[in-house]
């Protein structure tokens, strides 16, 4: 797998011999499956850009937001794709640009859904102090930054527990993360923890929330809407290279020759332009994820 990086100047910043190279970045636990779904999109974008003096490109992953925004940074990663909770994280840290909306699987936006059991008496988010919460992972915008957020909005103190028998201090609301929405939903369905959360698409996947579970459960809060997933690229990126960039993924979903590339992208279906109500939804999200940053984490 031919993961690499561009050569650095001592600012940090492409030298003149990697000035045609653009870097796809990705924070990833599985590196090899993502290559696998990034490089057919890069493949179709590279020639395509050589008006601008791209002609070659290269794949960067990352462990985390953390070093990922120190790439971005340095000039190593040109562009990302990620989820809107992340993204706005990147352009707290590194700022990143925020350059596109991205539908997937003819999804553009969604939402958080908190449930619990139907027989725990929890009807409300309010009803959640003194109660505990299963999230999915500190990464998760629908599982983890955007829940945190609504319930720190509500005047609930959040506190990570060690275990689902840890005490919770009274008045707050204890949290886990489960690592997986399986996880969450059997969790909660096995009383283990008393309430869960994920995006609305989980919740109606029963590969997610197994049908002999869903009878069991209520919902008891729902988030509002918000993006699905974001490009972006970094903020000292040549204005030019981002236009062209922005251009040609804008033009994809009307191109038949992307459209195995665009299908290995996570689905992809296409690129749209950054709207004034998802740009307040973003908003909302970049004050929240801060807050969770602050007060939380």
């Amino acid at each position: 797998m031919a993961v690499s990086s561009a050569h650095e100047t001592e600012n940090g910043h492409k030298d003149g011999a990697d000035a045609h190279v653009l870097v796809l970045g990705r924070i990833s636990d599985d590196p090899k499956a993502h290559y696998e779904q990034l490089k057919p999109l890069l493949d179709y974008v590279i020639p395509r850009m050589a008006d601008v003096g791209i002609r070659e490109g290269r794949i960067l992953m990352a462990k985390d937001a953390q070093q990922m925004g120190s790439y971005m940074r340095r000039g190593r990663v040109d562009w990302v794709t990620e989820t809107a909770g992340t993204a706005v994280l990147l352009h707290q840290r590194a700022d990143a640009r925020l350059m596109l909306l991205t539908e997937r699987d003819g999804v553009s936006h969604y939402h958080s859904v908190f449930f619990a059991r139907r027989d725990s008496g929890l009807r409300s988010l309010d009803d959640l102090s003194g109660h505990n919460v299963a999230f999915q992972r500190p990464s998760s915008t629908s599982a983890y930054f955007v829940p945190a957020a609504a319930l720190l909005e509500r005047g609930l103190s959040l506190e990570i527990l060690l275990s689902p028998t840890d005490r919770i201090n009274r008045g707050a609301v204890g949290y886990l993360f489960a690592r997986s929405e399986l996880n969450i939903s059997t969790w909660v369905h096995k009383r283990l923890v008393d309430a869960g959360v994920m995006s609305n698409l989980d919740w109606d996947n029963p590969r997610r929330v197994p049908d002999a579970f869903r009878r069991d459960l209520v919902v008891i809060g729902r988030s509002e809407e918000y993006p699905r997933a974001l490009e972006l690229v970094r903020g000292d990126l040549n204005p030019k290279v981002a236009a062209r960039l922005r251009e040609v993924l804008l033009d994809a979903a009307g191109d038949p020759d992307a459209g195995e590339a665009l299908l290995r992208f996570f689905k992809t279906t296409r690129f749209m332009p950054i709207d004034a109500a998802s740009q307040r939804a973003l908003d909302h999200i970049s004050d929240g994820v801060a807050r969770v940053r602050a007060e939380v984490e």
